[in-house]
């Protein structure tokens, strides 16, 4: 799969605030990514700057292997920001005629579907929409376009949880007839871990995990029994977490689990389970808290 973008030690300072922290980034084509961190991670920094509409401090970031310089636009990308409402007494109808001719691959008819679908007035201004709606509006842009590249920003801020269903829904039926490179950046992880293939977790500014889902899937268990036996159990394992509840401890372990492993933790009365990716993250924080 070829690259279509990518990040070398990558920085961003404001002051002596270190916003992004030398992050390396790769992304190749035709696959969803998630950018996923808190609130304040830095997503939308990083974002902003991958999307050329921000100067790094240091660092270089390429575009279809060319070097994006300041001021660029890339080409072949479109970037649905959280705050993507730069008109507002626009109409929504009007919105979507401006940002079409940006974009080669524009398809009118799948527009008219997804303002269908998502229940958009094309006629209403965008101030007088909800946030849920101006989101949509956004994600009705980022759809639509069909580019190579699409980054969303926080995308179902604002929807209900039927709302972000029918989004999650409607893009991977449209990435399955389309292919591109999708970069979805959320805070809501656990959503989200049903639809990428591959995770960039960002905390403070630096890269925390960058793994695919399949292997997340094959290395993230919650693991539980009585203490010695635990202890014996996982004494070569990578452990992120354990708590304590009176006879029984529960340890958060990100490694394999063989299948003859798995049938001697039935002997010893230890459960494996897997563990969501909310808690992996809330783990790798704590682990990077301690050792701060």
């Amino acid at each position: 799969m070829a690259i279509v973008l990518e990040s070398k030690k990558l920085v961003k300072t404001y002051g002596n605030l270190h916003a992004i922290r030398n992050v390396d980034l790769l992304f190749k084509d035709n696959i969803i990514y998630g950018l996923l961190g808190p609130n304040g991670a830095g997503k939308t920094t990083l974002m902003d700057m991958l999307s050329g509409g921000l100067f790094p401090s240091d660092g270089t970031i390429k575009v279809q292997e060319e070097v994006l310089k300041k001021g660029d636009t890339p080409k072949g990308m479109c970037y649905v920001r959280e705050k993507n409402i730069h008109f507002p007494r626009l109409k929504v109808s009007e919105i979507l005629r401006v940002a079409s001719p940006f974009y080669e691959n524009w398809d009118w008819a799948f527009t008219k579907e997804l303002l269908q679908l998502f229940d958009v007035n094309p006629n209403k201004k965008i101030s007088q929409l909800s946030r849920g709606a101006q989101s949509l509006v956004g994600n009705i842009i980022g759809l639509a376009s069909r580019a190579p590249i699409t980054l969303f920003d926080e995308p179902v801020l604002g929807l209900d949880v039927i709302m972000r269903e029918q989004f999650y829904n409607v893009l991977l039926r449209d990435y399955a007839d389309h292919p591109r490179t999708i970069i979805l950046s959320t805070h809501l992880l656990d959503e989200i871990s049903k639809i990428v293939e591959e995770i960039y977790i960002l905390h403070t500014g630096s890269i925390l995990l960058n793994e695919s889902m399949e292997v997340i899937r094959s290395k993230a268990h919650i693991v539980s029994g009585k203490p010695a036996a635990l202890k014996d159990f996982l004494s070569n394992k990578n452990i992120l977490n354990i708590e304590n509840y009176g006879n029984i401890e529960v340890a958060s372990v990100f490694d394999e689990i063989s299948d003859t492993e798995k049938r001697d933790s039935q002997k010893l009365d230890i459960s494996i389970a897997g563990m969501s990716l909310q808690k992996l993250f809330t783990d790798l924080v704590e682990g990077v808290r301690k050792h701060d």
